[in-house]
């Protein structure tokens, strides 16, 4: 199996700078570091006594509920679907 390229790129999050490395586009992963730097950003105004690394976890925190509530979506969707198929079958 070959290896798929690896872009590499920096980035700015919450004024620190990283080092990205994925497959996934320059501009996806643009698009990653400034939305995590957005939602740092927000949480932050609503917490402005949050250390950094208290911020850096409840934003982790959030994306993790983010993504599994999507995941239960995608999950309720396609069983719906699997009924809709069974039915027209």
């Amino acid at each position: 199996m070959g290896k798929s390229p690896k872009n590499r790129i920096s980035v700015e999050i919450y004024g620190q700078t990283y080092n990205m490395v994925g497959p996934e586009s320059t501009a996806h992963m643009h698009a990653v570091a400034a939305t995590v730097d957005e939602r740092m950003r927000e949480i932050k105004l609503a917490n402005p006594v949050l250390s950094s690394t208290q911020l850096a976890v409840l934003t982790a925190a959030n994306a993790i509920n983010d993504l599994m509530k999507l995941q239960q979506q995608v999950e309720s969707l396609e069983a719906e679907l699997n009924k809709k198929d069974e039915v027209n079958d």
